[in-house]
């Protein structure tokens, strides 16, 4: 078997490998999910390239084709297709809401502000946060 007769599997592990690497290597929540659109496209190619059979027709009865492709692996494309559009919406969506809470969609961003609030949410729970602002007061004047 010729390695690159076998085009759309080395097509399909590089949309995987590319769409990976944006995940991993991006902090901007918006640059992920391009990346996992990527990566889930490079899946529909590889369950279509796996659902053709060379020299085969629709599975249609007919006297003179005997080798027939099995039209599932096309039909479960379409549905995950739809899903992973619907699914890259709800991500966007997310997008959106995080930057109107947080004023960023950068990741290393979300997690700073996430550990300040953490760390001042246990400075209340022990009461050190009103004696911290009392004397921060006392200095201003």
């Amino acid at each position: 078997m010729n390695i690159l007769g076998l085009y759309n599997y080395w097509i399909v592990v590089i949309l995987m490998l590319i769409g990976f690497y944006i995940v991993i290597a991006h902090e901007n929540l918006v640059k992920k999910l391009v990346g996992l659109a990527i990566f889930q496209t490079s899946v529909f190619f590889l369950y279509i390239s796996v659902g053709k059979i060379t020299g085969a027709t629709a599975p249609i009865l007919d006297e003179k084709w005997q080798l027939y492709s099995n039209p599932l692996p096309h039909v479960l494309i379409l549905t995950a297709i739809v899903v992973g559009i619907a699914t890259t919406a709800l991500g966007l969506s997310l997008v959106v809401r995080i930057q109107e809470a947080y004023g960023s969609i950068e990741e290393n961003d979300i997690q700073i502000q996430d550990t300040q609030d953490q760390f001042e949410c246990q400075l209340e729970a022990y009461g050190v946060q009103e004696k911290l602002t009392t004397f921060d007061q006392e200095l201003d004047e």
